[in-house]
């Protein structure tokens, strides 16, 4: 069955549909809950709680291609895990000076490492820092966008990615050694 039948299948509420769509995605929804909650059993409350939200919405989701689905289930994982963090609320530092970035011999470390080390690096940093990297690192959201969905200043983005990069580079150098 391709994605578009099972979209389909499961908007009929085809229990095996659901359970190939979650065998399908799983993996790389519980991938980017990881990459903001750093627990497991978070992470795979917040997956789980997505893809309940995924099903039970399931009506209002137009497909428009396979890469919708990732795209439109990734957004809901995000949105649960933004939801799990501001419950615990993370501590988002204040700047009373502003990091410089570091360049150095080591600025390169980063092409070296595998994807793997990359993510093992990420869950080391801070909780405020990792979520507001992620956003807009990986996610690719404004610093207006993350402090809309954060509820903080768009100086208080800027200034936690400044951190997030300064204190990973830290890292990588530390790793390299």
């Amino acid at each position: 069955m391709d994605s578009e039948e099972l979209i389909r299948q499961c908007k009929k509420h085809n229990r095996r549909a659901q359970e190939h769509i979650f065998k399908q995605y799983a993996p790389l929804m519980m991938a980017t809950c990881m990459r903001y909650l750093n627990h497991r059993e978070n992470s795979e409350e917040c997956m789980l709680a997505g893809f309940q939200k995924f099903f039970e919405k399931i009506d209002q989701f137009q497909f428009m291609g396979a890469a919708s689905v990732t795209g439109y289930l990734k957004r809901i994982m995000i949105n649960e895990c933004l939801m799990e963090l501001r419950k615990n609320k993370p501590v988002f530092l204040t700047a009373d000076t502003v990091l410089e970035p570091v360049l150095n011999e080591h600025s390169d470390g980063l092409a070296r490492l595998s994807a793997k080390e990359i993510l093992l690096l990420l869950e080391k940093l801070p909780e405020g820092y990792r979520t507001i990297f992620n956003l807009y690192v990986i996610e690719n959201l404004s610093h207006r966008e993350i402090a809309a969905l954060l509820k903080i200043s768009e100086g208080t983005s800027k200034s936690q990615l400044s951190k997030a990069r300064f204190l990973l580079q830290q890292l990588i150098v530390a790793h390299e050694r």
